[in-house]
């Protein structure tokens, strides 16, 4: 009887390991198997959450040798370099056109956290409903609703996997970047939407170069389920219409359904999925 051959996969380093300049390592490897290169994958740590954090930054398996279990093969062993440069998580990115890929993650254990989410919109910027309008946060507003916008962007990452103290830091080192004059800072819309009169929610509107970002947007726990949510949404985009933005962004945490169906509503696409895993 003849034998059957075994074939092994494995990763064989193709570059050093790297020290980068923004503090991270990160190490390009050969998928192969039996020696013979059939795809490479890019790991790292992470330049947010630091060297506890793994990143497979890329992977790709050659055309003739996909659908024969290289890539899960390649991921495992990545997870066992990440977990040798003593990493306690390791995190993905995967488009949202990539099947494959997010078939693969799902069956690896990760979990998505969040995901990117993007709109193009027209030339016309939309109306606010009846009763509806729009007025700058004050500055005695802006102080209560900055510390709790930390707290909740913090709860957000709590909640899916990401140790207490490093969520904290987190929140505070993103508001500060991307306040650091607090309502002055240029480039940021901080609304507050009234209708009749009274105050319902808040939206933060950042202006980019070529599109505009909806950072936070919340309404108020006593008037929820009226509507509100549509009418800063589309605060949102009359905003980003008359700055010139033809493209508006959002992330959208896992688990947050009414704001997943609210944006896919209103025409958002999702473009990424943000997924992580514990590694044990």
């Amino acid at each position: 009887m003849g034998r059957t051959a075994l074939m092994t996969t494995t990763l064989r380093p193709s570059e050093p390991l790297q020290q980068n300049g923004d503090g991270t390592r990160s190490r390009r490897y050969q998928v192969c198997v039996n020696s013979r290169p059939v795809g490479a994958i890019h790991l790292g740590t992470h330049p947010v959450f630091g060297g506890a954090v793994a990143r497979i930054m890329s992977l790709r398996i050659e055309e003739p040798d996909r659908g024969r279990g290289r890539g899960t093969v390649a991921a495992l062993a990545a997870e066992e370099v990440a977990r040798g440069w003593g990493c306690r998580r390791i995190e993905v990115a995967v488009p949202a056109g990539s099947a494959p890929a997010f078939r693969l993650a799902t069956a690896l254990g990760y979990v998505v956290r969040n995901r990117a989410m993007a709109k193009p919109l027209g030339d016309t910027a939309p109306d606010l409903p009846e009763g509806s309008r729009a007025r700058p946060m004050t500055e005695a507003e802006f102080g209560p609703w900055l510390e709790k916008g930390k707290e909740d962007y913090a709860r957000d990452w709590i909640e899916r996997g990401v140790p207490e103290a490093e969520a904290r830091a987190k929140s505070e080192r993103d508001h500060a970047t991307l306040l650091p004059e607090g309502l002055a800072t240029p480039g940021n819309l901080i609304s507050v939407v009234e209708h009749e009169s009274t105050s319902v929610g808040t939206l933060w509107l950042a202006l980019r170069e070529d599109n505009a970002f909806v950072f936070d947007v919340e309404t108020h726990a006593a008037h929820r389920g009226r509507g509100h949510g549509r009418t800063l949404m589309l605060l949102a985009e009359a905003q980003a219409i008359v700055e010139g933005r033809r493209v508006i962004g959002l992330n959208v945490f896992a688990g947050n359904e009414p704001a997943e169906r609210l944006y896919a509503s209103l025409g958002y696409e999702t473009e990424q999925y943000a997924m992580y895993k514990p590694l044990l």
